[in-house]
């Protein structure tokens, strides 16, 4: 699924040739990131590794992880590179749960309509060693996002 020019799809083939050593820099950034975020107040830590933030509590309904929610969102690397913003396109969001990154199937999960929440995925919740646009592999991210509505 594409949402606004960015794959949001996870993908757990591998490219063929082994960029593990050229990327080892990125991995450990990413994993030193998280350890330090996962120590700030406000900061919660899932089985999976994935880390949210409440910015904004809401009271609607949660998602289950085959519903389809329409959202505002923001997507950046851990320097604070913004790749993808539907706040900048202007418009949010649909998409199915099930067809996106695990960290956003999860942590949506965990909303309900008219929360607002940080995300800080590990490169294995998001894309993993493949990287994908200008995210290159091996990537931690922060995202935050809205949900609006969940269809």
């Amino acid at each position: 699924m594409v949402v606004g020019g960015l794959a949001l799809t996870s993908c757990s083939k591998d490219d063929d040739n082994d960029s593990t050593v050229s990327y080892e820099e990125n991995l450990k950034k990413g994993q030193e990131y998280l350890e330090e975020n996962a120590k700030r107040e406000g900061v919660t830590v899932t089985k999976s590794g994935l880390q949210y933030e409440v910015l904004e509590e809401g009271e609607g309904k949660s998602p289950s992880a085959t519903d389809v929610v329409k959202c505002h969102y923001e997507g950046r690397l851990i320097d604070g590179t913004v790749f993808d913003s539907s706040y900048n396109r202007g418009t949010p969001s649909e998409f199915a749960l099930n067809q996106v990154i695990k960290g956003w199937t999860e942590g949506l999960q965990l909303m309900k309509e008219g929360s607002k929440y940080r995300f800080f995925i590990p490169y294995n919740l998001a894309y993993g060693s493949r990287g994908v646009s200008i995210i290159p592999p091996y990537s931690a991210l922060i995202f935050d996002v809205e949900l609006i509505e969940v269809k």
